[in-house]
């Protein structure tokens, strides 16, 4: 899927769903992923968020990094706020429990040389 999705709604995640926010690309500093909206998400009533795991992983290991995994109540770029920063050229593992976002997306802030990004997303 494309980077910055003009459809309204985006689409939806639901547990079980696997997409990739980042699929093998090399984005610019700064460039978000295509959003997705991650259905059933908490609502305010008593109990838990979801729960969302990301696995970030590069082609070749870059020699530093930061990539964000950002969250919003409504989908407009301003309403996004960081959830989890990556600093880890190897790639990680992240698990978001309780996780009350409507929307969720990656954003690459830096990378020193390195490969192609990947970003898989597990609800």
């Amino acid at each position: 899927m494309p980077n910055y999705n003009a459809q309204n709604p985006p689409y939806a995640v639901y547990p079980g769903d696997v997409v990739y926010p980042f699929n093998d690309e090399t984005p610019a500093a700064g460039q978000a992923s295509q959003q997705y909206a991650i259905a059933g998400a908490y609502d305010g009533a008593a109990g838990g968020g979801s729960v969302v795991r990301f696995d970030i992983s590069y082609a070749s290991a870059p020699t530093a990094v930061s990539v964000e995994i950002q969250s919003a109540i409504d989908d407009a770029d301003a309403n996004y706020f960081t959830e989890y920063t990556s600093t880890n050229t190897a790639g990680e593992s992240v698990k978001l429990t309780n996780f009350r976002g409507r929307f969720v997306r990656a954003k690459l802030v830096s990378q020193t040389t390195g490969g192609a990004i990947t970003v898989r997303l597990e609800r």
